[in-house]
């Protein structure tokens, strides 16, 4: 799952620079859907952190280990905090709940919500535009170096640097602006 979460959070906070990043493996033997068990040879367990060039931080925890399943992803801001749906399916509410609300309120959600789809058609509207689609390579290859940072860091026990990337995203319509100051902003996920 690290990889959607990595591309939802770089997607909207930009690259990332720096990571730290702590792992474990609770089992040594892991019991697969269909009721074959395997050996576990890498961490299923894993707690980071991530600075961002554009100045946010974000905390995340990518875990095979808790017997709860559960997708969470918050933008928290000087504002409040925004509630994203699960960048794995895109399914689930879009909410914010400002520091003076009581509840989460839920955002409207315009255009289609039809999952997984949503790439390939976004790409072929750029295509169409000429313009550049959120899905790159320079994308994938960043989230890429993250998690191989993050890996590192993890390893290491010590701060990774992420190779500079510069975006050629497009802005999104109605960008986390609306929950605060990014500047100061930090997130949540996992």
């Amino acid at each position: 799952m690290g990889p959607y979460y990595l591309t939802a959070l770089v997607a909207l906070l930009g690259p990332v620079t720096r990571v730290a990043a702590t792992a474990r493996t609770a089992r040594t033997r892991r019991v697969a859907a269909s009721g074959a068990t395997f050996p576990v040879e890498v961490p299923t367990h894993l707690h980071t952190l991530l600075d961002f060039a554009n100045g946010p931080s974000a905390t995340a925890t990518f875990s095979f280990d808790s017997p709860e399943p559960r997708s969470l992803l918050e933008i928290t801001g000087s504002e409040g905090t925004l509630s994203l749906p699960d960048p794995n399916t895109f399914a689930g509410p879009l909410r914010i709940r400002r520091f003076q609300d009581d509840d989460w309120r839920p955002l409207p959600v315009h255009g289609t919500t039809a999952g997984r789809g949503l790439g390939v058609l976004d790409m072929a509207r750029a295509l169409r535009t000429g313009q550049d689609h959120r899905a790159s390579g320079e994308l994938a290859l960043h989230v890429l170096e993250t998690m191989t940072m993050i890996t590192e860091a993890a390893e290491t026990h010590a701060t990774a640097h992420v190779t500079p990337w510069h975006s050629t995203l497009r802005e999104p319509h109605g960008s986390i602006g609306a929950v605060g100051d990014t500047d100061r902003g930090a997130v949540w996920c996992g």
